[in-house]
């Protein structure tokens, strides 16, 4: 990475992910920390030897893990320094932690604006950020109102410097609220820790389903409703209850553009609303109407995830009824800009870079 004036110019990345996970091993730590050896190893292979040393590694943990037990997650950090520790890579203190969710909002909506030019020459026209994840879903962006600076509630608004520039930002991350964990919210499976023989039914699910499903370590049984309605109406009134009134709605996310990923874009890809490679522009509209489209057709469900119609409607109700979005907002959905993988890792590296007082 060289740097021009203020900002640094990004030469390229290498991106790999493996999957699951390191919340799904919450029971055999040393396997989960198994698969970030996988990662190094491609590390190992991008690098040249002669810089390991002096290349910082490290693991930013996300709402996965800020859901497990305080001693589940500790092991499974563990783990994980043990196998930074053997590596041949600069290790800086505190390299394996849990991060604060604002601060994954705050880092993705910098890898949005880097890429996309904003943040040269001091540009306020920003774009604002979504991230919709397993367990937990983010909103970032930059104010332009002061309406909007004074009728925010204290702890979503944060000051963040970056390349000589200090930005106010408001972001929330709101724990519960992604996309899985919505699902055992919808399903009323949330507070009774899926009790041994209990079916959780819904109104989003095909009738005739019947599954179970491991999260968060707890096994859950689900099904359709063998009785009472199903369809997007009934499926909607379900998911309104898990979002209604729980979401702060700044009036000004009303007029500005976003770009959303993660699930956003996942479940767009998978009802062919947009392209796996390129991705594309959809209103929130869109998902409302392929919502519809899908519930009502439950009955002929065959293949897929059986959740697909849970997933549209809450992404709906998340966005109308939770942040308080027009039907006719935009969302940029896109998983790249100039080839660069979107998201908060970019992000935190310029934070890391920055901490370490390493320019290029």
């Amino acid at each position: 990475m060289d740097k021009i004036g203020e900002l640094p110019i990004l030469e390229g990345e290498i991106f790999e992910s493996v999957k699951p996970g390191l919340s799904a091993f919450v029971d055999q730590p040393k396997q989960g920390a198994e698969t970030v050896q996988e990662l190094l190893e491609v590390a190992k292979d991008s690098i040249p030897r002669s810089h390991w040393k002096r290349t910082p590694v490290v693991l930013k943990a996300t709402a996965g893990l800020r859901l497990l037990p305080e001693e589940k997650a500790e092991a499974l950090l563990f783990e994980v320094r043990e196998i930074f520790k053997k590596s041949p890579f600069l290790v800086p203190d505190d390299s394996v932690s849990i991060m604060d969710g604002s601060y994954e909002g705050v880092l993705a909506w910098v890898t949005v604006n880097f890429l996309t030019g904003q943040l040269h020459g001091h540009s306020q026209e920003t774009m604002g950020t979504l991230d919709l994840g397993g367990a937990s879903t983010q909103i970032t962006f930059l104010p332009q109102l002061e309406k909007t600076l004074e009728q925010t509630p204290r702890g979503y608004l944060t000051s963040f410097e970056m390349f000589n520039s200090t930005y106010k930002l408001y972001t929330h991350s709101y724990l519960g609220f992604g996309l899985k964990a919505a699902r055992l919210a919808t399903l009323g499976a949330l507070e009774t820790e899926g009790i041994d023989g209990h079916t959780f039914r819904s109104a989003c699910l095909p009738r005739w389903l019947e599954a179970e499903w491991i999260f968060g370590g707890v096994k859950y049984q689900y099904g359709g409703n063998q009785e009472g309605e199903v369809g997007f109406e009934p499926c909607y009134a379900e998911v309104l209850r898990v979002v209604q009134g729980k979401l702060h709605q700044p009036d000004e996310v009303q007029r500005s553009s976003f770009y959303a990923f993660s699930y956003y874009y996942d479940r767009a890809v998978d009802t062919d609303m947009i392209d796996y490679e390129k991705g594309g522009v959809l209103k929130v509209d869109d998902f409302e109407r392929k919502a519809k489209e899908v519930c009502d057709n439950l009955e002929n469900f065959t293949s897929g995830s059986p959740f697909l119609c849970m997933d549209l409607s809450y992404i709906t109700a998340l966005l109308k009824d939770g942040f308080g979005f027009a039907g006719s907002t935009i969302l940029q959905l896109t998983k790249k800009v100039n080839n660069i993988e979107t998201g908060w890792a970019l992000g935190a590296t310029f934070h890391l870079l920055q901490s370490l007082g390493i320019s290029h």
